[in-house]
């Protein structure tokens, strides 16, 4: 009876091609982008899950208030981890990061600028799940200027040739000594490593310094350890370790910073959820956001309905067609039990030859997928165990749930009627394919209002003023390798034509992080007089080369040697620390002796700018007068840039011991677009998802027009044969539809509004949703309605009328 069934389905399927065409097109698009995102949310949720104790590993992250200003990082001071392991034996062991970023190494004649450098202990193996293909891991990381290297970077510099008890010259001045390789780390981790450097090398490292937040620290637990556990070691150890220090540095106790609303809080996090949930200072890298999965599995099921929805609509618009086989099916003796049998046998083998097209459009529509989120993923159908059956269930109940209603619908035709050549009721009593379709138009407006807002705001952050200017500004890095020749070659690049002015500092507004400090108003470091404020160096040219704006006062002067104990402040810095004219006023920072300070004189107070990004409030900075070598800026006028940055790279591989040293500039506005590079993937994949949905909502519009001309075939025609012209026919075809693209905006606009505002939330900076945002989704949603139900409505008003009034 079941090869019955589908030998019968197949014929129908193959009798009306073009119906099967559009019907397994539209299903196959909404299997497509539904693997496509359930792809990338496995990819999303399956970060560090590589680690066989993942379950066990948290890291440590700081929470500290002073005075209503907070530090919120992924670093924490250099003796918690070792502390937590000595007082606690449930948890087992502990691993520190400091991130050294750049590394330049030297391979023959030239020297590289790599990247993904960082210091580790040597209890990194015993932690993570690190595969080492080269050395020992339990001594690889234990002896000073000792170097781990990634698979990639062995083949890289030691090519056929085994790298263990090799060297390489680091920073033009470090022999470091390759004691292990590992394999690349996998796409999903949080961290990415090339270079791993012996913790031991580091002085700092060793220090008991627990105001200092400088390490990155992940705890190994043992089996049956509590995440609310290991947090209240957490808090016994900052009582018993960070509390004695606190008190003899700001002369407070933890009860007197809590009257003020302070704390130091530290809090572990599990590292399975860093990627998705973490998005603090000093993180390694970019993470992702829980919120975009959420909503990108919200998208995917709402298209999956939304191919649904077109298959009933598609298989109800042949109800015309399939009556009179139901009729006589039922008076030769069928049940409605085999019918309704017969009709999801259709939908189920529509749905397997849309789940093959599916793949095929899948694995096409990849490469493009993963240029947009910036992924390696791969269909692997074979790879995944759970892809093949997955796939097969999925399309199982797609063909199901589509086929319910239809199979429902016709079986339950009356064969008197049926054969009278009498239908059920007509388009404006199908109260059901009514909703469906509002539905449809609901979904799709929300995309489009989505998209929108998201392309908005996104211009808004481009164009928005941060208070610099970012246009024209060559920034020239790696100049650390300059080393005393640093000064001299800015000052001859100043020189040059088509150079308007220069700086020298690696802290720029759109660096990545910054130095963090607790300032004080009163040498006597008090708690109640401590901010906590970015503290960037910079040079005398600074503020006019990045076009900023002093607000008070004035800014450093080169002729003026007493402003080498002299700082400004930005605006938001002045507001914190309550002064209405702050100028001459006096800061305070500890010394090495944590028990005196050094002041600086307020001389100037810059005008609010933005660092980083927009997601973010501005910081409170104070800028120290210094010779920060980490890179060089230059405000540019010139119609040839080419030939410009030809002339500096000639002068910079002129200086003494540069030739061979690798020349790395970039422009600011790159730069600073590169800070909303997920955003713009965000907004791209949002686009791309909407218009799938549009298409696949358009075959559905095409069904339900299709069945409506179908209902009122003899209509058309009578009034037709009393003089109605195209125009008037199509107006009646359209009008039902419009009415349904209304109510459809009316339920999605409030939607639309709530959702987008939760999102711009994520923005301390954001444009306002405009009135006419929802107008131009609506009225898209209606063009696109009049243009599809135009073509098939031309079509049935062009229709002979003496075709369908023939049979009276």
């Amino acid at each position: 009876m079941l090869k019955n069934y589908f030998k019968v389905a197949f014929r129908n399927l193959w009798k009306d091609k073009g119906f099967s065409a559009i019907n397994i097109f539209g299903l196959a698009m909404g299997l497509a982008v539904c693997l496509l995102i359930a792809l990338f949310v496995t990819d999303e949720l399956s970060y560090d899950r590589y680690n066989d104790k993942a379950d066990r590993i948290y890291r440590i992250n700081a929470d500290l208030q002073i005075n209503n200003n907070g530090l919120h990082s992924a670093t924490v001071p250099a003796p918690m981890g070792p502390a937590l392991v000595k007082d606690y034996p449930r948890i087992e062991k502990y691993v520190r990061f400091m991130d050294t970023h750049d590394l330049l190494i030297k391979k023959g004649n030239e020297t590289i600028m790599e990247h993904h450098s960082v210091l580790a202990d040597s209890s990194l193996f015993d932690v993570f799940s690190i595969r080492m293909i080269a050395g020992d891991p339990r001594k690889a990381l234990t002896e000073p200027h000792s170097m781990v290297l990634s698979e990639s970077m062995a083949k890289k510099y030691f090519p056929g040739v085994d790298p263990l008890g090799k060297t390489l010259l680091t920073g033009n001045t470090t022999q470091y000594k390759i004691t292990g390789v590992i394999k690349d780390m996998p796409p999903q981790s949080h961290f990415h490593f090339n270079f791993i450097k012996a913790m031991s090398e580091e002085p700092d490292s060793r220090r008991t310094e627990w105001l200092s937040n400088n390490y990155i620290t992940y705890l190994l637990v043992r089996e049956g350890t509590s995440q609310s556990s290991i947090d209240g070691y957490l808090d016994e150890s900052v009582r018993k370790y960070l509390a004695p220090q606190l008190q003899a540095v700001v002369h407070a106790s933890l009860e007197d910073l809590a009257k003020n609303g302070g704390y130091f809080k530290y809090r572990t996090m599990p590292v399975e959820k860093i990627h998705l949930y973490s998005n603090l200072t000093y993180e390694f890298e970019t993470n992702g956001s829980a919120q975009y999965v959420y909503i990108f599995i919200v998208i995917a099921v709402f298209i999956l309905l939304i191919a649904c929805v077109n298959f009933m609509n598609l298989s109800t618009a042949r109800s015309a067609g399939r009556s009179k086989e139901v009729g006589i099916r039922k008076v030769l003796g069928s049940l409605r039990s085999n019918l309704i049998s017969q009709f999801l046998a259709e939908s189920v083998l529509t749905s397997f030859i849309a789940l093959l097209l599916a793949v095929g459009l899948a694995a096409l529509l990849i490469p493009y997928f993963n240029q947009l989120s910036g992924k390696q993923i791969s269909l692997g159908l074979f790879s995944k165990g759970w892809m093949i059956p997955s796939l097969l269930l999925t399309s199982l109940v797609v063909g199901l749930l589509a086929g319910s209603y239809p199979a429902f619908y016709l079986s339950g035709f009356q064969p008197i009627q049926v054969l009278k050549g009498k239908l059920t009721a007509g388009f404006k009593n199908g109260w059901l394919r009514n909703s469906l379709v509002v539905f449809q138009f609901a979904t799709a407006i929300l995309l489009i209002v989505g998209t929108l807002v998201i392309h908005r705001q996104l211009d808004y952050i481009r164009n928005k003023k941060l208070g610099y200017d970012r246009e024209q500004v060559l920034t020239l890095q790696n100049t650390y390798s300059l080393w005393v020749h640093a000064k001299a070659f800015k000052e001859e690049i100043s020189g040059l034509p088509g150079i308007q002015s220069a700086t020298m500092t690696r802290d720029l507004p759109n660096a990545g992080d910054h130095n963090i400090n607790g300032v004080f108003k009163d040498p006597g470091l008090r708690a109640e007089e401590a901010v906590i404020m970015d503290t960037w160096s910079i040079d005398a040219d600074y503020i006019s080369t990045l076009g900023m704006q002093m607000a008070k006062g004035r800014n450093f002067s080169p002729q003026l040697p007493t402003d080498s104990s002299a700082v400004l402040i930005n605006e938001t810095a002045a507001q914190l620390l309550g002064y209405n004219d702050p100028l001459n006023k006096m800061l305070y920072r500890p010394t090495g002796d944590s028990n005196k300070a050094v002041g600086y004189r307020i001389i100037g107070v810059v005008k609010d700018f933005h660092p980083g990004s927009l997601h973010n409030k501005i910081a409170p900075i104070m800028f120290n007068l210094g010779e920060e070598r980490g890179a060089m800026s230059f405000r540019i006028r010139t119609k040839n840039i080419s030939s410009l940055i030809a002339q500096i790279r000639d002068r910079y591989h002129a200086v003494e011991k540069m030739a061979g040293q690798p020349f790395i500039y970039s422009f600011m506005d790159d730069d600073f677009n590169h800070l909303y590079q997920a955003d713009q993937r965000t907004g791209k994949i949002f686009m791309s998802f909407s218009l799938f949905a549009i298409l696949i909502a358009c075959l559905g519009l095409f069904g339900l027009v299709t069945y409506a001309a179908e209902q009122r075939t003899k209509e058309i025609g009578i009034r037709k044969v009393l003089g109605a012209g195209v125009g008037s026919i199509v107006h009646l075809l359209s009008k039902d539809f419009l009415k349904l693209v209304v109510v459809a905006a009316l339920i999605a606009i409030p939607l639309a509004w709530w959702g987008m505002d939760r999102w711009l939330q994520d923005f301390a900076y954001r444009t306002s949703i405009s009135w006419w945002v929802f107008a131009v989704a609506a009225g898209l949603a209606g063009i696109i309605t009049i243009c599809t139900v135009s073509f098939r409505a031309i079509r049935a008003a062009l229709a002979n009328p003496t075709k369908s009034l023939r049979a009276e």
